[in-house]
Parts: C-alpha cells; structure tokens; sequence
C-alpha cells in the first residue's frame, strides 16, 4: 500500500500547476491534502477510480483538507469532535477494516505565536482523539503537523528556537505524541538523515538552498511498525512550499 500526504497550499493554484501529474506519477492508494482553500463546489475533480472526501473551513479561502482513495473506508468522519476545533477542516479519518487513515492540517501558531495558546488546546483535544482510535485499531496519521521536532528536521534550529513551528511548547507536544505509542516513520528509518525538508519559506531563496523544514509526516501506531516498508520525501516535486511526503506499508 502506497499513502502520499501533500500540503498544496491552495489546490486551484497546483491545479494550474503540475498536480494532476504529480498526482498520475505517485499513483497512490490514498491521496491525502492539506490546505486545500477551498468551498464546497468551488472545484471539480474527475478522478476515476477514486473516492473522494472533503472538509471545508468555514472560513473562506483557508485550511481545508481532502482524501481521495481507490479503497473505500467502512466509515468516514469530519474533525475531531470537539466543536472548538471543528469549524476549520482540517480532519478527515477514514476507517478501514484494520486501521484509521487520518488526515491532518495542525494550526500554525502564527507570527509572534499569536495562536500558540489554542494550539496547546489544540494538540491535547487531538491525542485524546488519536487515542481513542488507536483503542480500536491501528492509526496511521499524516498531513502538515506545523512543528519540527528535532534540531535535525530544520536548517537553521537556532535562530528558529522560539519561532510557530519550533517552539518547545510544540516540540514538546510531538515528544508526547510519539511517547504514547506512535512512530514517526520516516525518523524510524532515517534516524540520522539530515538536511531532508519537506517545507521551505518561499522568501529568501530558500528552496534553492534548501533552508528548509521537515513538517509534514506519516506517523503510524507501534502496533504497524514491521508493516512499515518506507517513508519518503519527495523533495524533486515542486508545485507548492511543501513537496509531497509517502508511507508504503504492507
């Protein structure tokens, strides 16, 4: 099984792109979007051979995730049940006979850590949500989780130290995601590949010089780690500030 995970950063505008061809090469049996800025019939995607989910932000032109998968789920959920944190799409979970896929766009705790403190609000309401999935089955999660965890997953960490994105607040809250029974794939096969990024600021050049961040992940329960067969980065695919990133899993 092949999962890609992609924050488009506005589907329209790789529409205009490459998207249908990045989306044709992957070939993949669930494709997972992030920030997709889309309203209800604001696109329309022909697809053959795919099921496709959606959950708009209420909020025009903002957040918004989507899944399209060759193997229909048993069952398909919108956010995380907590009404706080239900108006911006940024969950979609699709539950298979042996696991849940869940999709998801975290919220960016902003310049000057504006939204640092619902962030926390946040990232405790969605474990408590992951881990009641996990009681049923296996979970694999994947999408744009705004935080680099360690020094290894940004260029710069230092001058990055207190900014959204690498706090220790945030960086703490990965540390308990991964202490409760999760695996960061790509760092379980990869523990000390650097210079690897799956996000660059489009100021400064910094793609050209690959200043970049590893923010976007597939994360799995323990309970999958001899499934797990490779977790890349397609760091060659252009098309929006993040590059695409994929779990292949028996």
């Amino acid at each position: 099984m092949k999962y890609i995970s992609w924050n488009v950063n506005g589907l329209r505008a790789v529409m205009g792109k490459n998207f249908m061809e990045v989306f044709d090469s992957l070939d993949a049996d669930a494709f997972c979007l992030q920030e997709t800025k889309l309203q209800e019939g604001q696109i329309d995607l022909d697809l053959p051979g795919y099921e496709q989910y959606w959950n708009y932000a209420e909020k025009k032109g903002y957040s918004g995730t989507a899944v399209f998968t060759k193997h229909k789920p048993i069952n398909v959920t919108y956010g995380i049940g907590v009404e706080e944190h239900d108006h911006e799409g940024r969950v979609i979970t699709l539950e298979y006979p042996d696991h849940f896929l869940v999709c998801c766009y975290t919220p960016n705790s902003q310049n000057e850590l504006a939204r640092l403190d619902y962030r926390m609000t946040w990232e405790e309401a969605f474990l408590k949500y992951l881990n009641s999935l996990k009681a049923q089955k296996s979970v694999i999660l994947c999408g744009d989780l705004n935080v680099a965890h360690q020094e290894i997953d940004l260029k710069n960490p230092s001058s990055n130290h207190h900014n959204a994105g690498f706090t220790d607040e945030e960086r703490a809250c990965m540390t308990t995601l991964l202490g409760a029974g999760y695996i960061d794939t790509f760092r379980f096969l990869y523990p000390d590949t650097g210079d690897i990024y799956s996000w660059w600021s489009y100021r400064f050049q910094a793609r050209s010089r690959n200043a970049g961040w590893r923010i976007d992940y597939f994360i799995t329960s323990d309970d999958m780690k001899d499934r797990i067969r490779d977790a890349k980065i397609h760091t060659d695919i252009t098309g929006s500030d993040h590059c695409p990133v994929e779990l292949d899993f028996d």
